[in-house]
Order: C-alpha cells, then sequence, then structure tokens
C-alpha cells in the first residue's frame, strides 16, 4: 500500500476509533484493532496529539462551509430565513455519529478541538447574527454600542437547542423528532418571538452598564 493511502486508512479508522472510546483510546490499541504493528501509526504521525489533529481537520474543518458567514450577513433576505437556511445545512452537515462523539470527547479531554470549534462558530455565526438582529430592529450598531454578553448568549442558547437535538441521538441514544426540519425551524420561529421585543430592553441595560 502507498504510504498516502495507508495514512488515510489510518486517519478514517482513527476517527471511528475515537468517536467509539474517546481520546482516552491509545494509538497501541487502534494499530491491534487496524491488524498493523504500532510503529506503522508513528511513521505517519509523529505524536497522538498530531494524530488528534487531523482527525480536527478532517471531521471539523471539512465539514465547515465557507459560505455561511457570508449567509449569515446577507441583508438580501430576513434574518429568519438566513437563520434557518444556516441551521438545515449545519444539522445536515454534522448531525453525524463521529462528529457528535468526538466533540463530547474532546470537550471532556481537553483536547482543544471543541474551543476551537465552538470559537470558529461564535466568530463566524454566533456575533453576526447579534448584529444582523439589531440592524434590522434598527437598533445601535457595534461601533455605538458593543456587543454585551446577554446578546451572545441569546444566540448560543438557539445554536445549543438545536445541537442537544444531536447530543440525544448519538450520545443518550434517545428518540429524536423524524422531521429535524420542522423541529429546527419552530426552534428558530420561537427564539425570534421572543428575542425580537426582548432584544431593546436588554441592549438599554447593556448601554446603561457600560455607561455607569
Amino acid at each position: 500500500m502507498r504510504a498516502a493511502d495507508r495514512e488515510r486508512v489510518i486517519v478514517d479508522e482513527a476517527i471511528r476509533f475515537f468517536a467509539e472510546h474517546g481520546f482516552e483510546g491509545q494509538t497501541r490499541e487502534l494499530a491491534k484493532r487496524m491488524g498493523i504493528a504500532h510503529s506503522v501509526i508513528y511513521r505517519h504521525f509523529p505524536s497522538k496529539e498530531a494524530l488528534i489533529e487531523r482527525v480536527y481537520q478532517e471531521v471539523y474543518l471539512s465539514r465547515w462551509s465557507q459560505d455561511w458567514g457570508p449567509l449569515i450577513r446577507d441583508r438580501s433576505q430576513p434574518l429568519q430565513a438566513r437563520l434557518t437556511d444556516f441551521y438545515l445545512d449545519y444539522v445536515a452537515r454534522v448531525f453525524e455519529y463521529n462528529w457528535v462523539r468526538i466533540f463530547v470527547f474532546s470537550g471532556m479531554k481537553s483536547f482543544g478541538i471543541t474551543g476551537r470549534y465552538l470559537d470558529l462558530v461564535r466568530r463566524e455565526i454566533i456575533e453576526p447574527a447579534a448584529l444582523e438582529l439589531r440592524h434590522e430592529l434598527k437598533l445601535p450598531d457595534a461601533g455605538s454600542c458593543p456587543l454585551g454578553s446577554r446578546e451572545v448568549e441569546m444566540f448560543w442558547g438557539l445554536h445549543g437547542r438545536i445541537f442537544y437535538l444531536a447530543i440525544r441521538k448519538f450520545i443518550y441514544e434517545t428518540p429524536v423528532p423524524s422531521d429535524l426540519e420542522e423541529t429546527v425551524r419552530d426552534a428558530i420561529q420561537l427564539f425570534l418571538d421572543g428575542a425580537r421585543p426582548m432584544l431593546p430592553r436588554v441592549l438599554q441595560q447593556h448601554r446603561l452598564d457600560t455607561a455607569s
């Protein structure tokens, strides 16, 4: 087998292995499972951490769409439509056994995958969406009033609500709605119904707090 092909096989099997056993799973066990010598893994990856970094690239960055950030900022359509398009695509891409389980295991073992990925979500989705809601409601922009933690947390709440469906399915192994599209649309509608009247009050309090 060519070196590139062998490396591809190791990565694919490592993704499945870590999804099943978490990052406490040892590379020696991974090699045994593959029927290869332990040293073969280290010919391609100098350390377990290097293999985990490759898993991050394969599982997370390869599924991140470069269209998501521009979609959230696209003011040619209402914010509700943008959020709906984003979350329907997000669910289609990331609601997958390996993705969800590796994400959770990473958070528990502090390998950094979870934190790095959530930082990407915050920069590209959460904070821009918070600013877009301000714009839609004709509220002050970030130049005159920086984003506050409460409005950012409002959008994390929406994100967490939708992602929890994947936690239920792949971690707790409990039933989830068969029609995820309908569930996503309901979540966004309920979120905006509450956020639109609430945000002006949150922003007013935020401005008072920062002025004092």
